[in-house]
Parts: C-alpha cells; sequence; structure tokens
C-alpha cells in the first residue's frame, strides 16, 4: 500500500497558558452539566443537529484511519417499536435470569427495570455498530482494527457533541445485540456496539442525586 502523502499541520490552535486553563475549564463546566435521562419528550430533532452531531463523532482517532463504525439514525415509529420490543425481552431475561446479583444490588438505587418505554418516546435512536471490516475503493475487504476502542471513543465524541448542541442522551446496551441487526437489516460485518437515545428531556424529567470521584481518585500523575 502507497504511503498517504503528507501536508503541513494548518489545523493546530494553540492559547496562551490563562486561556488554555480558562477554555479547560469552561469545558469541564459544560460537561458536569450533561446527565444522562430517562424521560424524554417527543419533541422532533432538527436532522442538521444530528448530523453534524455524527460527523464531529467521524472526526474521533481510530486504527489506521479505517472508521470502523456505522451510525444508524432511526426516527421511524414502528422501527422504535421494534427496537424496544426486542430490547426488552432481552432485559427481562436479563433482569430475572441472566444478571448476578451484585449487579442488580448496583443497579438498585437507579430504579432501572426492563421497561424501556424511552425507547419509543425519544424522537431518535442512534444505533451504534462497530464494522469488523470494510471494503476498499477497489471493493475487496480489508480487516478493521482496533475497532471496539476506535467505536468506544467516536461514541464518546456523539456524546459530547450532542450535549453541546443542546440535546440529552442515554447510553443502553441490551444483551445481546444481535436482534438490532435484524430490524435495521445491517450486514454481518457489523456488530451492534450501544444505543445511543437523544433527545429533549421531558417536562417532568428527573435525574438521581450522585456525585463523581475527584481528580485524586481517577488520576495519578507521575
Amino acid at each position: 500500500m502507497k504511503p498517504f502523502p503528507h501536508i503541513p499541520l494548518n489545523s493546530y490552535q494553540g492559547y496562551p497558558p490563562e486561556e488554555m486553563l480558562e477554555r479547560a475549564v469552561a469545558f469541564r463546566q459544560e460537561l458536569q452539566r450533561r446527565r444522562t435521562i430517562r424521560q424524554f419528550s417527543s419533541q422532533p430533532v432538527p436532522q442538521e443537529v444530528i448530523e453534524n452531531c455524527l460527523l464531529a463523532a467521524g472526526t474521533a482517532p481510530n486504527g489506521a484511519n479505517l472508521q470502523p463504525w456505522r451510525f444508524v439514525v432511526v426516527r421511524d415509529p414502528q422501527i422504535k417499536a421494534q427496537i424496544r420490543e426486542g430490547a426488552e425481552k432481552e432485559e427481562r431475561e436479563f433482569y430475572q435470569n441472566r444478571a448476578p446479583q451484585e449487579w442488580l444490588q448496583a443497579l438498585e438505587p437507579f430504579g432501572t427495570d426492563e421497561n424501556k418505554p424511552y425507547l419509543e418516546t425519544a424522537p431518535c435512536l442512534i444505533i451504534i455498530f462497530g464494522m469488523k471490516s470494510s471494503s476498499d475503493s477497489e471493493g475487496n475487504t480489508v480487516k478493521n482494527y482496533y475497532v471496539n476502542e476506535s467505536v468506544g471513543i467516536a461514541t464518546g465524541f456523539l456524546i459530547a457533541a450532542l450535549h453541546h448542541a443542546g440535546l440529552a442522551t442515554l447510553t443502553h446496551t441490551p444483551s445481546p445485540m444481535g436482534f438490532l441487526n435484524s430490524i435495521l437489516g445491517r450486514p454481518e460485518n457489523e456488530k451492534p456496539f450501544l444505543v445511543l437515545v437523544a433527545g429533549y428531556p421531558a417536562e417532568d424529567a428527573v435525574v438521581p442525586i450522585i456525585t463523581k470521584k475527584p481528580l485524586e481518585e481517577i488520576a495519578v500523575f507521575l
């Protein structure tokens, strides 16, 4: 494979240390406002907003620039209903038979169960797939590397972008998620990674009182 041509870096924007700190603090404060919600309004979301957030997610670093992700945006009520039915089926099995007691105890303070009405209420579901392989410009199958790492980073970018745009989100991972391939008509080389629910909070939306770990518990400086 021929090496990519290289050009001088002209997109980098540096800042004086004082401005760097101001920007870092402002960004931290904005992300600290982000909360996962479970009560969504049915108010539609402008498609251009979603499109630009997806393009932002697509800038994420990834293995060999193979960009092994696929974002399937679902707004059709019938498809959302099918996804809810499939997800709740797996969730019932999880809560009743598969979940270890320790995990159920960890979830208990949040009051979650197998019922996922937001999968129908929210205006937008973004189903994120990791692609085990892709096709090159000549139609040849190319194996993708570091798929989970790459898709995980892109998902983080997407959540931050949606929050920055003024939307709320919920990450949902029914297990197993193979039913999503069937409902959405996705090929076998695409593996469901996560269901990202996006929209506006309902007027009666509530969130639990929780705290995040302080810096000394999440970071080590050597």
